[in-house]
């Protein structure tokens, strides 16, 4: 029998844990696209609500999370820790494997945990409609989502190839009141602009976000919400660390290393960022940020200046990047095929304080498909290269004679992406191998930044 963790609702975080003020070193700073000048706050009023741009540079440690916010979070938080006996079973191993699963929002992801907060800011601050992108369609379900329970009006440019494989998605937003625009579109400059290059173009995260934030900023009553990358999304995604940590103290046990799967950062962050604040106090433990190797940005990319999107319209980060225009293959993990890495997760990186590996899909999909007979839960696309990584974690302590304790991140469940695993029981899933020359040629195209 497995064991579940619980915490009772008065053990939901109040605070949101932010990171900045325990990283090694100052940030880098923000660059405004259009004068390659170091931003102001004032620069991202036409998209951002101001609540949202104080967490974005806040030097507070810890920031309380709005009662209301909390109360809707009870919809589902906190989330259930499992330690994973059946697998540990399966696998052979000393190893001691727990997982953190956030699959029981009612979005079937970690996404809502900033979802939430970025709708009730935008009300607060007036906002009638929110823009978005989304890749596998868990950030644009959980902002639709987000918006219907606060009134707003919500348009989600959903990656065209994601679009098609998972339509299940789709309607889920519009389930929830969205409009979902498969992009790119005809709808904006940014969407035009590419069809006209490639009118067969699959579509990138990049170029999804290059049409939301137009959208937002031509608009006066529309503001745009990021789901990943940034830092306050980082800073809302906490919850999850928070009470994982938590959750091994019950447990009466702690995690040699923790793993997440990392595609713009927000879900990486939210299981680690508490465990790497314990990691700078003094505790042993490894942090691993698990990607795909056809989007390998941590294990292949450039830490360098660039653009968060293809249009460069959003702010210039420091960053590990394949190039803002770099088009990564139509794997099946859509939420992880982003140029770009979170500044604060890059910078970690950085600073050798965490670790990053990278898989091709159809080892992860082996290793969700070990897990789900195991364990019964059919993980997304995202999440099995977490599983995947937790795996090999597992058969290494094996192969050491070792005890482990492993802790990652089921970011998500797969039951709206049966075309994937289709695919994959059916001998049809490709691993797309890294395209070596198109990064080469698109980090060519960095900004040029004199600071």
């Amino acid at each position: 029998m497995n064991t579940k963790i619980l915490l009772g609702e008065d053990q939901i975080p109040r605070q949101w844990y932010n990171i900045i003020p325990d990283m090694p070193g100052p940030l880098a700073p923000v660059i405004n696209p259009q004068t390659l000048k170091p931003i102001a706050p004032d620069d991202m009023l036409a998209i951002f609500p101001m609540a949202l741009i104080e967490q974005e540079m806040s030097p507070n440690r810890w920031i309380d999370i709005p009662d209301e916010v909390r109360e809707i979070y009870k919809l589902w938080r906190p989330s259930p820790l499992y330690r994973a006996h059946r697998l540990e079973k399966a696998l052979g191993t000393p190893a001691k494997i727990y997982y953190k699963y956030e699959g029981v929002s009612p979005a079937g992801s970690h996404k809502p945990n900033s979802a939430i907060p970025q709708a009730w800011y935008n009300k607060q601050a007036g906002i009638r409609r929110l823009a978005t992108e989304t890749g596998a369609g868990q950030w644009g379900s959980s902002l639709a989502l987000a918006c219907s329970l606060f009134g707003l009006e919500c348009t989600v440019y959903m990656v065209k190839i994601s679009c098609t494989q998972k339509p299940y998605r789709r309607s889920m937003m519009q389930l929830w009141g969205a409009q979902v625009i498969p992009s790119p579109s005809e709808f904006t400059n940014a969407g035009r602009a590419i069809l006209a290059h490639d009118p067969e173009c699959l579509g990138s995260l990049g170029i999804a976000i290059s049409e939301a934030v137009e959208d937002a900023a031509t608009h006066a009553d529309t503001n745009y919400a990021l789901g990943s990358v940034l830092n306050h999304v980082c800073l809302h995604q906490t919850v999850i660390g928070q009470e994982a940590r938590e959750q091994m103290k019950i447990a009466g046990d702690y995690p040699d290393v923790v793993i997440a799967c990392c595609g713009g950062g927000s879900n990486f962050a939210g299981l680690a960022f508490p465990f790497i604040a314990d990691r700078a106090a003094g505790k042993n433990v490894r942090c691993l940020a698990v990607e795909p190797a056809s989007c390998p940005t941590l294990t292949k990319g450039v830490y360098a200046f660039d653009y968060g999107d293809t249009a460069k319209m959003a702010p210039i980060s420091m960053m590990y990047t394949l190039g803002h225009d770099f088009m990564p293959p139509g794997i099946h993990a859509g939420g992880l095929r982003y140029h770009g890495e979170s500044p604060l997760v890059s910078q970690l990186h950085h600073a050798g304080q965490i670790e990053a590996k990278a898989y091709k899909q159809n080892a992860c999909f082996e290793g969700a498909l070990l897990f789900a007979r195991s364990e019964g839960i059919v993980p997304a696309p995202e999440s099995s290269h977490a599983v995947r990584a937790a795996i090999d974690e597992a058969v290494l302590a094996k192969e050491e004679g070792k005890e482990r304790t492993i802790l990652f991140g089921l970011s998500g469940h797969g039951q709206l992406d049966m075309g994937a695993y289709d695919a994959y029981l059916s001998g049809n899933l490709e691993d797309y191998e890294y395209p070596e020359q198109k990064i080469r040629e698109a980090l060519e195209r960095l900004p040029k930044v004199d600071l």
